[in-house]
């Protein structure tokens, strides 16, 4: 197990498990990361990162997907 933000990019993961504290679970939640979801890297730029999940491509931080295990 280890953090979305060590992924490979291009490389297909399942999450795992989401960390941190209950509002930003529910945030992650509702962009659609999810355990047991897919999710793949398309690309990082700056330290974010460009991921698709659930059919649906959404930037976040390094810092949150350090949150997202997979």
């Amino acid at each position: 197990m280890m953090p979305l933000a060590l992924a490979n990019v291009g490389e297909d993961n399942t999450i795992l498990r989401i960390g941190g504290n209950p509002e930003t679970k529910k945030h992650l939640e509702n962009l659609g990361f999810v355990a047991g979801g897919n999710v793949k890297v398309i690309s990082e730029m700056g330290g974010n990162l460009i991921v698709n999940v659930k059919e649906s491509r959404v930037a976040i931080s390094r810092e949150m997907a350090q949150k997202i295990m997979v």
